[in-house]
């Protein structure tokens, strides 16, 4: 085992040593900074906006009948944080029901999530009755839901305000 010398003392000649490694360590390049965008500590990776609701996959029968898969089973609720979702990942828009960028109106949003299999039109029926009933009782004097989307003082932020809570009184009622 081989035996290890004591560290060296330093005193007050040894001022030498100190000033030679402070010469030294300024003479280092500076560390490199690396340009790394700022990651959320919550998580900020993208997610698809069916997460936790699996698209629809056609047996071997929808193939060979060339028909579509049986859409997945989808309650109210559901449907509308499904629809909420697809607005944030598509985008919004007023006055049509999509645009040439993909952007999705209130409508246009609950047709996608039926397009991609996801619930049946009942339940956007049904989901489209909760939306009415929320705005009913916030006193907005609107024929339909798509009323609301297009009249110009509705930002999305109250699209998704109203989606939310016609999805909690879905969820309350267990529709």
């Amino acid at each position: 085992m081989p035996v290890l010398a004591p560290p060296p003392l330093l005193t007050a000649d040894s001022s030498a040593l100190i000033t030679e490694i402070e010469a030294y360590l300024a003479a280092l390049p500076a560390p490199v900074r690396l340009a790394v965008p700022y990651v959320c500590p919550l998580g900020s990776v993208p997610v698809p906006w069916h997460r936790g609701f699996p698209l629809p996959a056609p047996t071997l029968l929808d193939r060979l009948l060339r028909r579509p898969p049986r859409p997945t089973g989808l309650g109210v609720a559901d449907h509308l944080a499904l629809t909420s979702r697809y607005l944030t990942g598509a985008g919004w828009v007023q006055g049509t029901m999509w645009d040439a960028r993909g952007r999705v109106c209130l409508l246009g949003a609950q047709a996608a999530v039926l397009a991609h299999g996801l619930g049946t039109a009942a339940v956007a029926r049904r989901a489209r009755a909760q939306v009415m009933e929320v705005l009913h009782s916030d006193g907005h004097s609107v024929s339909s839901p798509d009323e609301y989307n297009d009249a110009p003082g509705t930002r999305l932020a109250d699209v998704h305000r109203v989606l939310a809570r016609a999805e909690l009184r879905a969820r309350t009622l267990d529709i």
